[in-house]
């Protein structure tokens, strides 16, 4: 949302992890697709100008796209006097700024979700001003307009360069571009927020109001055996008076530690009753089988505001501690990979849309924060360069960010093994 405010190109906005099938939807005004993956684990999106090094010749790699309307890698290397792979990486870095698009020829083969680029690239459809599909002023009705593939020369290319870098993330200020990193994780975490504050409210959460009121009765227990029920209010037990859950418990423990049979009086239908409930001789018994009374509470606005608000600070410090070296073995000890994910969402459709929700929730809100550690690729990362390279004044070269990304994915890779060794051992039992 940050990014469209800004005037940026946004291709993609995706609820779940990049899967090659996807149900989505391309919105007319901004040229976004709009769609939702099968890996429902938070979202992701592509804002362009975010990949690739700055090279001196894209104004004149951009240009000749346009004068040509369809271009492959090696007429580029040809006409600008450079080999072809640097040429690739020009029509790349072109490609990411929604400026082109990649060509794929039917008849070559080429298919949009392979793994390398295709032999070719074309134009977008422009319409007078020039503008694209990606950008929210568009007119494709008005006369001037030209189509995909088609030749549209540019008289100034520095010019129509900058324009289109200006409508990218890189063409914004610092201030911009952190507001963008920043932006993604922001929404996960608000996301989850709404779900628990919504499901506490709507849902509300079970509570135990410490009655002598009996919430059930094990099934082939000694309590039922006694002829005791779900709802009947215990009065005494094994001669002490009771008044609560509390002093339910506090009886039981007492007369099993004493052992013997257990006197009960009770109440049912307004009436009293005794009933004795027999200890078998000789065996160690703990349990006489009865449960506490449980009641659904709904909490008001503020006071499932102030659950939430605790739950995100009891997350982001769990998450903060997996890059402390004192606390990083113990975090990692108690994580879970997708597949345990996988295992508790079902578990958890079983349950219930309540408990599907909150698990929901539960993912959104760590991916919120996992995101937000300045460990790059993720967006925290990111914004770590970014102020590194305002204090240097110069940016850091894709090649340096890329050595450290691989660090920071070593990181989560081992994180992920051992949080999947977890899963197989709990699977495992």
């Amino acid at each position: 949302m940050l990014a469209r405010l800004q005037g940026v190109r946004v291709t993609e906005f995706y609820l779940g992890l990049p899967f090659r099938y996807n149900l989505h939807r391309k919105s007319k005004r901004f040229g976004t697709d709009f769609g939702v993956t099968p890996i429902l684990l938070g979202g992701y999106n592509r804002i362009c100008g975010m990949e690739g090094e700055v090279d001196e010749l894209l104004p004149s790699a951009l240009a000749a796209v346009q004068r040509k309307g369809r271009i492959t890698g090696a007429e580029l290397a040809e006409e600008l006097s450079i080999d072809e792979s640097r040429a690739y990486a020009l029509l790349a870095y072109l490609t990411d700024m929604a400026s082109i698009r990649p060509y794929y020829n039917p008849s070559l083969g080429e298919v949009p979700w392979q793994n390398d680029w295709p032999e070719a690239f074309e134009t977008l459809e422009r319409d007078a001003k020039m503008l694209t599909e990606y950008d929210s002023d568009h007119d494709f009705s008005e006369a001037g307009t030209t189509a995909a593939g088609a030749a549209r020369p540019v008289e100034d290319a520095q010019g129509f360069f900058n324009a289109e870098n200006a409508r990218t993330y890189r063409g914004k200020g610092l201030l911009g571009r952190l507001a963008i990193l920043v932006a993604g994780p922001l929404v996960n975490i608000a996301l989850a927020f709404f779900l628990v504050v919504g499901s506490l409210m709507i849902a509300g959460v079970e509570v135990y109001p410490n009655s002598n009121e009996l919430g059930g009765v094990v099934e082939g227990s000694l309590a039922e055996a006694a002829g005791l029920r779900e709802g009947d209010v215990i009065l005494q037990l094994g001669g002490t008076s009771v008044s609560s859950w509390d002093d339910l418990c506090d009886a039981i423990d007492k007369s099993l530690e004493r052992g013997g049979d257990i006197q009960v009086a009770y109440e049912r239908n307004g009436e009293t009753f005794e009933t004795t409930i027999v200890v078998p001789e000789g065996q160690k018994v703990e349990l006489i089988g009865v449960n506490a009374l449980v009641e659904t509470y709904h909490p008001s606005l503020g006071e499932a505001t102030g659950v939430a608000l605790n739950y995100m600070k009891m997350v982001g410090s769990t998450v903060v501690r997996i890059i402390m070296p004192q606390h990083t073995m113990e975090v990692v000890s108690q994580s879970s990979s997708i597949v345990g994910i996988s295992t508790m969402a079902a578990d958890a459709a079983k349950s219930g849309p309540n408990d599907l929700v909150l698990l929901i929730a539960a993912v959104s809100i760590s991916l919120g924060f996992m995101n937000l550690l300045p460990i790059p690729p993720l967006d925290g990362g990111k914004i770590l360069i970014e102020f590194v390279q305002a204090a240097l004044r110069r940016p850091i070269s894709a090649k340096t960010q890329a050595a450290i990304s691989y660090v920071g994915l070593a990181f989560f890779l081992f994180i992920f093994c051992f949080a999947l060794r977890n899963d197989i051992v709990s699977i495992l039992g």
